[in-house]
């Protein structure tokens, strides 16, 4: 009796799964794939060993403004008063505890994916010389902040043609210190920031993407095209090159702006751990680069996994939302400090992203580093003394 009943249960179970196998593939095949992917050559991730062993000193962080800031990405000082944009398009400052919002370059309402193209999306933050505030919204362009009075003044338009494109996805700025040039990053001539998972997983190299911006003759000069998501930017201490971060491809490029090697362009760091977000100056000379997801190595690295797999990442976002597929994507907040040369010379995790999630930007302000994210409730600041 028990055999023929397992028989029958195997016949029954073979036939459903056929059943719903068969449309299940149809439909997939029918259904069109948001993303068109490019496969891509990532070398094997380097070791987590030495200065990069995994620790859990990102942990000492205090979490601070709970719930009271949504994604605060990037991070700025003017004396000890803070400025942040957030997710809801607003630049707000933080002055003796007290939130106040300075400004919005979006208009409401406020709150889901698609009301993020009206609502704007301020990412990167700098302060000019005059302690006015430049910042890049990823939906509107380039503007110019006054703190004091909330004025703003647009300085480069997403509406504007640029060797006749628009930008798609404004994402960081530096400025040199006599407020004369901006370097921007425009990380996709396809892809708004809503869509970003898209950009990374689709993996072309579609934006043009370090931009040059000068505040007196206003003329917009693309310097490099070609990159991978090109993300955070920063010009070094001496102001004769710009780093650029190339999110996908898990490196650092370098572009010179002046010197023997102006207009020419190399590689800074190669192969890293992590995906960079933002790079920030850090009191040593070096760099600050923060990442929010990582390549484990020892261990499994979905994105490396996936990089030479265009066919699952279309078939991924057949059937999923960008949102579910985010969910399957470990969380593991990384800051690295490099070196002036791009060596390694230190590193804080948080395995699992227990108290610091979605890491955007480090910021190094009076021996604390104000760590930025793009989508956690509160702001998070570590005492480097500490760790």
């Amino acid at each position: 009796g028990s055999t023929y009943s397992s028989k029958v249960f195997r016949v029954t179970f073979l036939t459903l799964a056929a059943s719903l196998t068969v449309p299940l593939l149809g439909v997939t095949v029918l259904l069109d794939s948001p993303i068109d992917p490019q496969p891509i050559s990532l070398k094997e991730p380097p070791l987590l060993q030495g200065v990069l062993e995994p620790n859990i000193k990102l942990r000492k962080a205090e979490r601070l403004w709970e719930n009271q800031l949504v994604g605060p990405e990037s991070i700025v000082h003017i004396g000890d008063v803070l400025f942040t944009g957030t997710a809801d398009g607003k630049i707000v400052k933080i002055e003796d505890g007290q939130i106040q919002t300075v400004a919005r370059i979006g208009h409401g309402p406020c709150g889901t994916q698609e009301d993020e193209p009206t609502c704007g999306r301020p990412l990167g933050i700098r302060v000019g010389p005059n302690n006015t505030l430049f910042v890049a919204d990823a939906y509107y362009g380039l503007y110019e902040v006054n703190p004091g009075t909330g004025e703003t003044k647009m300085l480069v338009s997403t509406k504007t043609l640029i060797e006749g494109q628009k930008l798609s996805f404004v994402n960081d700025l530096t400025v040199t210190r006599d407020g004369r040039k901006i370097y921007f990053t425009d990380s996709s001539s396809k892809w708004q920031r809503r869509d970003y998972l898209f950009l990374v997983l689709e993996g072309t190299d579609d934006g043009r993407h370090l931009l040059e911006y000068d505040t007196v003759t206003r003329e917009v000069k693309v310097l490099m095209v070609g990159l991978r998501f090109p993300n955070g930017v920063q010009l070094s201490p001496a102001e004769d090159f710009v780093l650029v971060q190339e999110t996908t491809m898990a490196r650092i490029r370098r572009y010179y702006v002046s010197g023997l090697m102006k207009g020419g362009a190399d590689m800074f760091v190669e192969n890293m751990p992590g995906l960079p977000d933002n790079i920030r100056l850090s009191s040593s000379g070096g760099y600050w680069v923060a990442m929010s997801a990582i390549r484990p190595n020892p261990g499994f690295s979905w994105l490396d996994f996936l990089s030479e797999k265009p066919w699952i990442k279309r078939m991924m976002f057949k059937l999923l939302s960008q949102e579910t597929v985010t969910k399957f994507i470990p969380k593991y907040s990384l800051v690295v400090e490099l070196s002036e040369t791009g060596t390694y010379k230190r590193s804080f995790h948080d395995p699992n992203g227990v108290t610091v999630a979605y890491v955007s930007e480090a910021h190094e302000h009076d021996g604390y580093l104000y760590l930025g994210s793009f989508r956690s409730p509160f702001l998070c600041r570590l005492n480097l003394e500490h760790v």
